[in-house]
């Protein structure tokens, strides 16, 4: 089973239990955090395609560790005229691993009390 869900603006193709690093995420190490845009998923061979995202499914993952990427050189020339200009770039990055891939996610706590709200109305 995999998925391909947006993570900081980014598409991956995630599967359980496997690590990813993405942009840096604003949540302390080993915090669960949970991602609901998630275009598409296959579940061995049975396919759903969200429009743009799938209703009601979500990816969970936890914090393993935040990272610095490669550094970056961006060097700038004008050829005879004397300029020269060279700056650096080191994205910032997190390390997560995807715990659960759910297609139907529970509602939530607000959904879930007017369903029951509903439900005690017409009883």
């Amino acid at each position: 089973m995999y998925a391909i869900v947006d993570i900081a603006g980014q598409q991956f193709k995630v599967e359980k239990e496997q690590e990813v690093i993405v942009h840096r995420l604003e949540k302390e190490i080993g915090a669960k955090v949970e991602f609901d845009n998630v275009m598409l998923i296959d579940n061995d061979g049975k396919i759903a395609i969200g429009q743009p995202f799938i209703e009601g499914a979500k990816v969970t993952a936890t914090i393993l560790s935040h990272l610095k990427g490669d550094k970056v050189i961006i060097f700038k020339k004008k050829r005879r005229k004397g300029y020269q200009k060279a700056s650096g770039h080191r994205q910032f990055l997190t390390r997560i691993q995807i715990n659960n891939i759910d297609e139907k996610a529970s509602k939530t706590k607000k959904a879930k009390a007017k369903v029951e709200a509903e439900v005690a109305a017409d009883a």
